[in-house]
């Protein structure tokens, strides 16, 4: 399929057109800032039940993934009991995980968790060449509790004391706004090359073109 291109102006006129754009992104940011201050308002429950995770520092509890910050990002990534490999879409999701130092900077800790076995992580991480945090949460009531079905999801937890609460939690399209790759692709004349973004810009399904990074 040939994508349609941009038309060809004066530079005043991209200017203006970039001026007028600017405008449109700033109230777009002011409006992320009000919605992010209303997530923060959240209310919270308790999560009170007691979870065995394996990770690579032996079996540890909620409470512990916090690694004594106080607030815990989960990644709930699709890799169950069985499965040779994780989802592309996720594994796409890891690719674009920076270095944790800058959240534990503010007392966040970010953790992956999958209900694969602890080996069967391990052979992903390891074909992934990842370094991320991660832990399994097989044999545990966690993904369902989180409600979790088979999909994936980002939850935030707050701990106050020995008592650990959710405040957060999205999944869907809501996970794209933690996959930098659709960022750049966003701000591209060509942008995902998905057929619901415009027409004459793409055919392909949403995701449909994600593949894991050696796979491509």
């Amino acid at each position: 399929m040939t994508v349609a291109l941009p038309r060809v102006v004066s530079p005043e006129e991209w200017a203006s057109a970039r001026e007028a754009l600017l405008r449109k992104e700033k109230e777009h940011t002011r409006a992320g800032d009000r919605l992010a201050a209303e997530r923060r308002r959240m209310p919270m429950v308790r999560f009170a039940k007691q979870y065995a995770f394996t990770t690579p520092d032996g079996s540890q509890s909620l409470l512990d993934l916090f690694e004594g910050r106080r607030q815990l990002i989960v990644y709930h990534f699709m890799l169950g009991p069985g499965n040779e490999a994780g989802c592309p879409g996720c594994s796409m999701l890891v690719d674009s995980m920076g270095h944790p130092a800058h959240l534990h900077a503010r007392d966040a800790t970010l953790k992956i968790v999958a209900p694969a076995t602890a080996p069967e992580i391990e052979r992903y991480w390891s074909r992934m060449g990842w370094t991320l945090p991660w832990a399994s949460a097989h044999g545990t009531d966690f993904p369902a509790d989180c409600g979790i079905d088979g999909g994936f999801g980002v939850s935030v937890f707050l701990r106050d004391g020995d008592d650990v609460y959710r405040t957060y939690f999205t999944d869907g399209r809501g996970g794209d706004q933690f996959v930098s790759t659709l960022r750049y692709l966003d701000v591209t004349p060509f942008g995902r090359q998905e057929a619901w973004e415009e027409e004459s810009h793409g055919t392909d399904a949403p995701s449909s073109w994600w593949r894991r990074h050696d796979e491509y």
